[in-house]
Parts: C-alpha cells; sequence; structure tokens
C-alpha cells in the first residue's frame, strides 16, 4: 500500500477524530500557540511600529534590528531557550514571536511612514494634533499594509508552531515527529498536510478580515511584506 493511500486511510480512521491525540485536539493546541504567539508579537510591534512611522524616531534601528532578527534561526533560538528556560511553553513561544515581530513591525512603519506628506498638512490644518493625526488619519490608511503584516506573521507562526513538538509539547508537529521516531510515515504525512492546510486557511481568513475592513481604494497600496 503506498503512503498516499496510508494516509487518506488514517484521515478516515475514527480514532484519529477524538481523544487527546485526536486531530481535533491537536488542532486546537496548535491555534493556541499560534495566536497567543501572535497576540504578543503584535502587542510589542503595533505600537512600537505606529511610533516610529508617526515620529520618524529610531525608525533606522527599528528597521534593521527587524531585518537581523529574520536570520535568526528558529530551531537553533529554541534549541537555546530550551537551555535557558527548560522544557514548557516558553521555549515554544519566544521563536515564534521572534518570527513574526519583524514583519508586524516594518509593514506597520511602512504603512504609516507612506502616508501622503498632503494628508498630514491637511490634518493639521484642521487643527488635529499629534494623536489625533496617527489614529484619524495615518492608521486608516495604513491599514491594508498592517493587515499584510499580521497575515505575513500569523501564516509564518502557522508554520512554524510544529516545533512545539520538538519541546515536548501538543500541536500537529505531534504528529510529524512522533510518525518520523515510530516510522509511521502516513502519520507523518498526515501533520504535515494539516499543517499547511491550516496555513492556507490562515491565510484566507486575512484576506477576508481584509476585505470586510479595509476600503477598496486603500487596497492596492505596494505590498512590503
Amino acid at each position: 500500500m503506498d503512503i498516499v493511500t496510508r494516509a487518506i486511510n488514517w484521515f478516515g480512521d475514527p480514532a484519529q477524530w477524538s481523544g487527546v491525540d485526536g486531530i481535533p485536539n491537536r488542532v486546537q493546541e496548535h491555534l493556541f500557540y499560534s495566536g497567543l504567539s501572535l497576540l504578543i508579537a503584535a502587542l510589542i510591534a503595533l505600537p512600537l511600529g505606529l511610533f516610529v512611522g508617526h515620529t520618524g524616531r529610531g525608525a533606522f534601528l527599528a528597521v534593521n534590528s527587524a531585518g537581523a532578527a529574520r536570520a535568526l534561526p528558529t530551531v537553533g533560538l529554541v534549541g537555546l531557550t530550551v537551555v535557558v528556560f527548560g522544557i514548557g511553553l516558553t521555549p515554544t513561544l519566544l521563536p515564534l514571536v521572534a518570527l513574526a515581530i519583524p514583519a508586524i513591525l516594518v509593514n506597520t512603519y511602512a504603512g504609516v511612514q507612506q502616508v501622503d506628506k498632503q494628508l498630514r498638512d491637511a490634518a493639521h490644518g484642521m487643527g488635529m494634533k499629534g494623536r489625533q493625526v496617527l489614529f484619524q488619519v495615518e492608521l486608516p490608511v495604513a491599514l491594508p499594509l498592517i493587515i499584510l503584516g499580521l497575515r505575513t506573521a500569523a501564516v509564518q507562526i502557522v508554520s512554524t508552531a510544529t516545533i512545539a513538538a520538538y519541546v515536548g509539547l501538543g500541536g500537529l508537529g505531534r504528529y510529524i515527529f512522533d510518525g518520523l521516531a515510530r516510522r509511521e510515515y502516513e502519520v507523518m504525512v498526515g501533520g504535515a498536510v494539516l499543517s499547511v492546510l491550516l496555513a492556507l486557511g490562515t491565510e484566507a481568513l486575512f484576506v477576508g478580515v481584509q476585505r470586510l475592513i479595509v476600503s477598496p481604494g486603500l487596497r492596492q497600496r505596494a505590498p512590503v511584506r
């Protein structure tokens, strides 16, 4: 029996759809690690990106630091955090947060920084102050790039959250690591397929959100990624 047929049979086995090791529970664990990492990264990168884009202060340092963070090897970072913090949730979250921050920070900064100067001048001419200009003019115009940054970060996190199994936690990586260790390749393929589908679903979700909350005239802004 070839590996594809075995993987299809694995999906069709009712035992895979219930219990601690069942697909619904593993997907839920994967989404928990991913969602928590994205939330922490957004809480750090969004305010920083808005501040840097609005004021221009620290732009060189922020953008270049984000670029350097992109070069960090995720697995190496996991190994380092395991040495420092031991086995647990922290060694999973830290690399995922570090992976997500650059995309959110750079796109938020670029979105605000690229707002038309005449639009800012008009806002100041209407008597708006700094925060009013930021939240009522710059933020709405920058929204397409901000969502793009969140979307890129979310897909990267969901695709990489399989590392949770590497430090003894759950998620879809459990199927990949356990399947490889036990040479049950249909389990490994099943975990990989589920990870890909979850990443594609995340991409589609953010595209849908962007279409709902961003006006058509603002969707065509140049992507930064």
